[in-house]
């Protein structure tokens, strides 16, 4: 336990930014999920409106510094890579 008080503060705002931190983290990680989903199931106007949306919501992690902004860069481009292929193998199958 914290024995000043200043640690003690320290203490609650570090739960305090975890807890926020962590809900962010899923939120981005459910997004791309959602992204790459829609693609592989062929659903192209829902797939680009996901993928736009986890890009952003992956950018603004980055620039809260909830993530490091090279692992936001890195994961937008794995990102990338990954919806232009899901996109092009559903469209090769029609």
């Amino acid at each position: 336990m914290p024995t000043t008080s200043s640690a003690a503060k320290r203490l609650r705002q570090s739960a305090k930014k975890r807890l926020h931190n962590r809900i962010t983290k899923k939120i981005v990680k459910t997004s791309v999920r959602k992204a790459l989903e829609s693609a592989a199931a062929k659903e192209f106007d829902k797939a680009e409106t996901e993928f736009r949306a986890a890009v952003a919501k992956i950018d603004k992690a980055g620039v809260r510094r909830v993530l490091h902004p090279n692992t936001a860069a890195r994961r937008k481009s794995k990102l990338a890579r990954a919806y232009k292929a899901a996109v092009e193998k559903a469209k090769s199958a029609v």
